[in-house]
């Protein structure tokens, strides 16, 4: 049964965030680190479930947590202290344990892009072992084609 049938509505296909780099984000070239990226990934995958309208807290709160299994990240471009970035989020793929998150980091003045990637996040219970994603989560994460070449 579809979301609309259960009157739960579909989320986003792609949520934004904008962010501008710190200068403790750094090297000392003024570079992102590059671990910094994988930091700016888990909000953007937090505020686009938030944006469906189920946090990650509600989730927790519920006994589902979902941990990180698997990352993956491409360097195209530097971004640099003082840069006003922009990552996208999506969903890729969606199961019933399993859900992966696509990603694309932009400079927001010009659009130029400067990484992608990906994160895969399994669902696990209080007790840290697979759970299935709550179906009113699933129908909430809409699956989309990458909008940019991972």
């Amino acid at each position: 049964m579809s979301a609309a049938a259960h009157g739960v509505p579909k989320g986003p296909a792609e949520s934004v965030i904008e962010l501008r780099v710190n200068y403790s984000e750094t090297d000392q070239m003024g570079v992102v680190y590059h671990a910094n990226y994988l930091v700016w990934f888990d909000r953007a995958r937090t505020e686009h479930l938030r944006v469906t309208g189920y946090t990650y807290r509600a989730m927790e709160e519920a006994g589902v947590f979902l941990a990180v299994t698997e990352a993956r990240l491409r360097f195209r471009r530097p971004a640099l202290y003082d840069d006003l970035v922009r990552v996208r989020c999506w969903v890729r793929d969606l199961a019933s344990r399993r859900v992966t998150f696509g990603y694309a980091v932009e400079r927001a003045g010009s659009g130029e892009l400067l990484a992608t990637g990906e994160t895969s996040l399994i669902a696990l219970d209080r007790r840290r072992n697979p759970t299935r994603i709550p179906e009113h989560v699933c129908e909430r994460l809409q699956t989309v084609p990458d909008p940019v070449r991972l």
